[in-house]
């Protein structure tokens, strides 16, 4: 498995597990990322900071520490 940190401009990955306690994984989860759910990577700023993706057909941003606790396949 790799993290969503890792996958590349245009590809789409599938949550297999969200890493992290507490606030952090209750706040992924609340933006409706969840195992199963498809995430499509639009975009990634020129330093890694913040990452642009397509979830359950609305768009977000997410900050390099937070794809980084997201566990894909």
């Amino acid at each position: 498995m790799k993290t969503l940190r890792e996958v590349r401009c245009g590809e789409t990955a599938t949550v297999e597990k969200l890493s992290g306690e507490g606030a952090l994984k209750r706040r992924i989860m609340d933006m409706g990322i969840t195992r199963g759910t498809q995430i499509y990577v639009r975009k990634v700023a020129p330093l890694g900071d913040p990452v642009e993706i397509t979830v359950r057909g609305y768009e977000l941003s997410i900050r390099k520490s937070e794809a980084e606790n997201i566990l894909v396949r």
